[in-house]
């Protein structure tokens, strides 16, 4: 099971830096994105990292890119995204998920790419 780590409240323009682990997985098995689903929006796919057994590329939305970064840390089973410049538009429950398919391909932010998913961790970005 994944686990989505690291939300909270935040003023616009802060950072936050969210965390996707696995007790029971190896997470550099799978290719890992995260998504956000805002109140009575659809889920929105907005990063995704490759294995790094395989090519180990980063695919960004365009509502996120060069604001947000994933990373991996191999050594401590973990994914992050380091959230900055973030608006309240960026306000939603975040959501990390492992997809088999070790590459991110073109369709990264298709949901149903992904084979496993943990509960979600809510960003508030509010003055």
């Amino acid at each position: 099971q994944f686990v989505a780590s690291g939300g909270g409240l935040v003023h616009p323009g802060g950072s936050l830096r969210l965390s996707c682990s696995a007790s029971a997985d190896t997470l550099d098995y799978y290719a890992i994105g995260w998504f956000r689903q805002a109140p009575g929006k659809e889920r929105e796919g907005i990063v995704c990292i490759s294995s790094s057994r395989s090519d180990g590329i980063t695919r960004y939305a365009d509502s996120v890119q060069g604001r947000f970064t994933i990373s991996r840390d191999n050594a401590k089973n973990t994914v992050y995204l380091q959230m900055n410049s973030l608006t309240p538009e960026d306000t939603a429950v975040y959501f990390c998920a492992g997809s088999n398919v070790r590459v991110c391909g073109p369709y990264y932010y298709e949901h149903e790419l992904y084979d496993y998913w943990g509960q979600g961790t809510q960003v508030t970005v509010s003055s």
